[in-house]
């Protein structure tokens, strides 16, 4: 028994020692000063920016195609601006519709300047202005025919009346243009006194629309009856004055100036031709008669009293 002490000795020291091995205060948290060298990781670099082959096919296909659009279009601008194929040569490259007075010659001279030009470098706009400038054209339009050619229409005006001016004798439109006469032409028109030259052609497009209503007028009262006036004065617009000839006198000849104010020309003229046999009757020689009172008639008014009353 005395032997077997020893050994327990030793086994008791053993675990004493492991034990204190083991003592919390002798585990610490720091690491390892040397650890085992890791495999370094591996960087892929991308080649050319982050860009594939096929992006930059993509780019160097799309800069051909736009460099070889962009040398297309070079040409083709100097073939339209340049080329003899789209030149304006000769006058009969232009056709001109429309114009009856206006003769060709005139039109053509506004061309001139175009010579030997493309015509799509012809400013349109600009030669439709003169066109318009020329009395007698109301519209003009000018167009382009590839490759070279151009078309001229346009719109003459027309005439409704023989206009005097001192002893002049042009024409005039429903527009208070005055016009000239064109050689060869022959016109059957009342002529209009009372304007001039220095009268705006404003005031007198208004008041050849005056002129326009009465001749209107007369007409429905009677058709064919505006032959029977010679003349119109629309010198003073409260009073239209006109002189007509043949109202069932039997004398073709005898001409009778009358007053017709400023409205009402239907019932004016109606009245006129229903009762001037019986004025002329009550009154011998009829040279003129006022129609623009209200309520009276006045017949020969230089020379004589009212011989009727209007209802």
């Amino acid at each position: 028994m005395e032997r077997l002490k020893p050994v327990q000795r030793n086994a008791s020291a053993a675990a004493a020692a492991e034990q204190e091995s083991y003592r919390p205060e002798l585990v610490t948290d720091e690491e390892p000063r040397y650890l085992r060298r890791q495999k370094p990781v591996e960087i892929r670099r991308k080649k050319l920016g982050g860009k594939t082959w096929p992006f930059y096919r993509r780019v160097f296909v799309w800069t051909l195609v736009g460099g070889t659009l962009a040398t297309g279009v070079v040409f083709a601008a100097r073939f339209a601006l340049y080329s003899p194929q789209m030149l304006l040569i000769k006058p009969d490259q232009i056709s001109i519709a429309g114009n009856h007075v206006v003769p060709r010659e005139e039109v053509l001279k506004l061309f001139v300047r175009d010579r030997n030009r493309s015509v799509l470098r012809i400013p349109l706009d600009a030669r439709r202005t003169q066109l318009q400038e020329i009395p007698w054209v109301q519209e003009a339009s000018v167009q382009r025919i590839l490759p070279n050619h151009l078309r001229v229409e346009i719109t003459e005006r027309t005439p409704i009346a023989f206009f005097r001016n001192g002893t002049d004798l042009t024409l005039i439109d429903a527009q208070g243009v005055l016009l000239d006469r064109p050689d060869g032409e022959d016109y059957h028109f009342p002529i209009v006194t009372g304007l001039s030259e220095n009268i705006s052609r404003e005031e007198r497009e208004k008041r050849m629309q005056t002129y326009q209503e009465f001749m209107k007028a007369v007409d429905l009262v009677k058709p064919g009856a505006t032959d029977r006036i010679s003349e119109m004065d629309l010198g003073n617009p409260r009073d239209l004055r006109g002189v007509l000839t043949g109202l069932e006198t039997g004398d073709p000849g005898q001409a009778v100036t009358v007053h017709f104010g400023q409205g009402d020309f239907t019932g004016k003229y109606r009245m006129l031709v229903e009762n001037f046999a019986q004025w002329q009757a009550n009154a011998g020689r009829v040279e003129s008669i006022d129609l623009q009172y209200s309520r009276q008639v006045v017949v020969n008014p230089d020379t004589s009293e009212p011989v009727a009353k209007r209802k």
